[in-house]
């Protein structure tokens, strides 16, 4: 048998009360399947993308917080140094609290890559999912 490890995590208490109502919905026994099944997909996902190279076309979509402070500044600082690989963004207001931003890419694989990875880090982006075509 596999050792187990424990693990403590801070999330916001929204977040929690929508993942404890999804993953019953799903018929997920507890948490701790259900936040192993979310882990192997983020890494499926993130093991997939490293597989693309070359030139490639698609989107950065993204949900953050933009009254989180400085956070704005950060997001557009790593926009505008990867300026050559940005074709077009557009951004839209969802609530008082969150917009979300389309970012149409263009360029390495692993450059735009390490643009959503520097983006989707950040505190205050809510969701990231990436489009590479």
């Amino acid at each position: 048998m596999r050792r187990v490890e424990r693990v403590c995590i801070s999330v916001p208490s929204d977040l929690l009360a929508e993942f404890d109502s999804a993953i019953s919905k799903m018929g997920y026994p507890n948490r701790s399947k259900a936040v192993q099944d979310a882990m192997r997909a983020l890494l499926a996902e993130w093991k997939a993308s490293e597989g693309l190279a070359g030139e490639v076309n698609g989107a950065i979509v993204m949900i953050y917080e933009h009254r989180k402070p400085g956070l704005v500044d950060e997001l557009l600082d790593i926009q505008h140094e990867h300026e050559d690989l940005i074709v077009a963004t557009m951004h839209i207001h969802l609530t008082e609290e969150d917009c979300l931003e389309v970012i149409a890419v263009r360029g390495d694989a692993s450059r735009v890559r390490a643009l959503a990875e520097a983006l989707k880090t950040k505190k205050g982006v809510k969701a990231l999912k990436s489009v590479i075509l």
